[in-house]
């Protein structure tokens, strides 16, 4: 997925380093390039901080098959 992203801002960098100044440079950089990658990435990241959440909620799992041992 990364080199989708790293191809994504070599267009968007072309794109901008062909602008008549710098302020449209700078501005084509960022819409073409940084916001729509951001958005992108924010929303293909969301299950993967569900799943953080939810292990977070739920605790550490115990791997072990031994019952756990009463405190004295």
């Amino acid at each position: 997925m990364y080199i989708v992203v790293i191809a994504w801002l070599f267009v968007a960098l072309v794109i901008a380093t062909s602008q008549a100044s710098v302020i449209a440079a700078l501005l084509s950089f960022a819409f073409w390039g940084i916001l729509p990658l951001g958005l992108i990435l924010w929303l293909m990241g969301t299950p993967e901080r569900r799943r953080r959440a939810a292990s977070r909620l739920k605790g550490p799992a115990s791997t072990s098959d031994e019952p756990p041992q009463a405190e004295e």
